[in-house]
């Protein structure tokens, strides 16, 4: 079974001679990286300790999140909104958001 995107594909395990499986794992790992970066600042890496690269039959990059708590998942997701609505105000980390002034009508 595969989505539109094929993240759902098979797993990896019987390797194609073909397929650039390195460069799909590649891509994931430093995904992985990433996100374990921020999850290490915000003291949450140990609520995501089965965090994976891995690649599918067709070499796409995966990362797993591994089994996490309702907890963890709820305080992600919230993570991820609100840093996409602090993106669509245009608020900066560390900064003060600050008000548009409007222009005075002539």
């Amino acid at each position: 079974m595969t989505d539109r995107r094929g993240v759902v594909a098979k797993r990896a395990e019987n390797l194609a001679p073909d397929v650039p499986y390195v460069r799909g794992w590649n891509t994931a790992r430093r995904g992985a990286g990433a996100l374990a970066d921020q999850l290490v600042l915000l003291g949450l890496d140990s609520d995501f300790p089965g965090l994976v690269a891995d690649v599918n039959v067709a070499g796409d990059g995966l990362v797993h999140l591994g089994t996490v708590r309702p907890e963890a998942a709820e305080l992600l997701a919230g993570l991820i909104a609100a840093g996409l609505q602090a993106e669509l105000h245009g608020v900066v980390a560390g900064t003060t958001p600050t008000t548009r002034r409007e222009t005075p009508a002539a």
